[in-house]
């Protein structure tokens, strides 16, 4: 439908703005999502415009049989051993037939019931199709493309970054997308139903060509509140430095951790920044992680365009560098439909840590912590294989080994530095035994061997930890655990009791 000037009387700002941004079309073509004709016109009041082409943009909707838990199942056959994984089919349109378009309109589904209203499968197909017509109208012509999202609920801004919005009115978001990003997401497979796919170094060349800029990448860890993590995030720098890792190490420290232990985090490897913690609104008042919002300053790192966030309770044992060519928010699955956000990568910005920041009271969180915020936050995100984000945990007691192709692990539980060089003090608590493993435990330890003596001194034992130790090895004893563990003859050097 081609709307000629004379028809209008008056411009609204987003179409005003448009046509400041779009000066060297006489006739805007403008595509339409989830909306007719009818409906635009009446709903934006497009008085006054110039001439203007309207396409119907046609797809079939998806299945209303398709739940949220099928994009998002909580295990799949990672290695292929019966499957190949695959995902519910979200219909999309011929985009060949949409190419020339400057605009896509699109009326965004909006649910609004509990926590989960932002997990809506049409939502999802929604964006999907606006984040396609726009890359597949834009890449190849390297030419600017535009979207209007009208509703209460505005784009999924997983998928549209909050640095693109160039107007927001109410019900009404106008975006000008940056390609190189949107492309990447378009690229992820629609839901955690399978691994995500990275960048490939071809796509990435032909990103940087648009751009020329060479991404600015770095791992970050946190630590706050208290130094019992220092000698882990010590760790953690020195098993990445010996995976040859070419990114930048970024640590975030409050004034909790002494100018001592910051030294010996410097030697580490670690860029420290200073940081003032966040409390955890959903969380009791000194539970563990009352502070763990703190993490939310990661989003803060804006001279970085992506970073990998790694619990400093973490040990790499494979170069990880590769997973910098994935998108925000990419990580291995948790349970249900949630993803761990114990490794993960984001893309830092001033307005996702505002955002972030004014959403922690109203957004609730299932574990008080972090994770539980990140994943209403973050719903759609990106499946990383579990090897990645390897958990120290065994349902099984008969199998206590991790796989040897493991990039990283996870030491839940009592971590390594708090035990005996000579097993895993795990075994001597029973509600601990879940999380006990004496390979892993050597796996870490190997790395400790590997640091200079001088950091060494951060990992020592305070009087305070080998009574705690001596007191399970005792408990240990007087139970008679079957496991034995508190018969070893203690070798440690670090012991300061006889």
């Amino acid at each position: 439908i081609v709307m000629p000037m004379e028809h209008f009387t008056s411009k609204p700002q987003w179409f005003q703005l448009l046509q400041d941004e779009i000066k060297d079309k006489s006739t805007l073509k403008i595509g339409l999502v989830n909306l007719d004709d009818v409906s635009f016109f009446d709903y934006v009041g497009l008085d006054g415009a110039k001439n203007m082409e309207t396409f119907d943009v046609k797809f079939p909707k998806v299945s209303n049989k398709i739940k949220w838990k099928d994009l998002f199942p909580e295990w799949i056959d990672e290695k292929e051993v019966s499957a190949k994984p695959t995902c519910p089919d979200i219909p999309m349109p011929v985009f060949e037939e949409y190419e020339e378009l400057d605009v896509v309109v699109a009326k965004v589904p909006c649910k609004h019931v509990g926590v989960d209203g932002s997990r809506d499968v049409l939502r999802l197909q929604v964006n999907l199709v606006v984040a396609n017509l726009l890359v597949s109208g834009g890449w190849n012509k390297n030419r600017p493309v535009y979207a209007v999202f009208i509703g209460d609920c505005g784009p999924m801004w997983e998928i549209f970054r909050c640095e693109d919005m160039l107007l927001h009115e109410e019900n009404l978001w106008v975006y000008k997308p940056e390609l190189k990003r949107l492309k990447q997401k378009i690229l992820m497979p629609v839901g955690s139903c399978q691994l995500a796919r990275p960048f490939s170094e071809q796509e990435q060349e032909s990103a940087l060509d648009k751009t020329f800029n060479k991404p600015r990448e770095a791992y970050v860890t946190v630590i706050h509140s208290s130094e019992a993590y220092v000698c882990g995030a010590i760790a953690l720098a020195q098993s990445i430095i010996l995976t040859n890792s070419t990114r930048d190490l970024v640590l975030l420290a409050d004034d909790s951790i002494s100018p001592k232990s910051l030294y010996g985090l410097r030697a580490a490897g670690w860029k420290i920044k200073k940081i003032k913690r966040i409390r955890s609104p959903h969380a009791p008042k000194n539970a563990y992680n009352e502070w763990n919002y703190s993490k939310l300053r990661i989003w803060q790192l804006i001279e970085y365009d992506k970073v990998i966030f790694i619990d400093s309770d973490f040990v790499v044992f494979r170069n990880i560098d590769q997973f910098f060519s994935y998108p925000e928010l990419s990580a291995a699955g948790n349970d249900g439909y949630i993803f761990n956000s114990g490794v993960m990568i984001i893309e830092p910005s001033k307005c996702k840590f505002q955002n972030l920041m004014n959403k922690r009271f109203e957004v609730g969180s299932y574990n008080g912590g972090d994770q539980g915020f990140l994943n209403e936050m973050f719903v759609w995100w990106h499946r990383w294989p579990t090897k990645l984000n390897t958990l120290k945990i065994f349902v099984n007691s008969n199998h206590r080994h991790l796989p040897d192709d493991s990039y990283t692990v996870h030491y839940l539980g009592l971590k390594p530095w708090l035990c005996y060089e000579d097993y895993d003090c795990n075994w001597d608590k029973m509600e601990s035994q879940i999380f006990a493993s004496d390979s892993a435990h050597e796996r870490w330890w190997k790395v400790y061997k590997k640091m200079s003596m001088e950091l060494r001194e951060y990992c020592a034992l305070t009087p305070q930890m080998d009574a705690r130790i001596i007191k399970w090895r005792r408990k240990a004893k007087k139970a008679n655990f079957s496991d034995g563990h508190w018969r070893i003859q203690v070798k440690d050097p670090r012991r300061l009791s006889n």
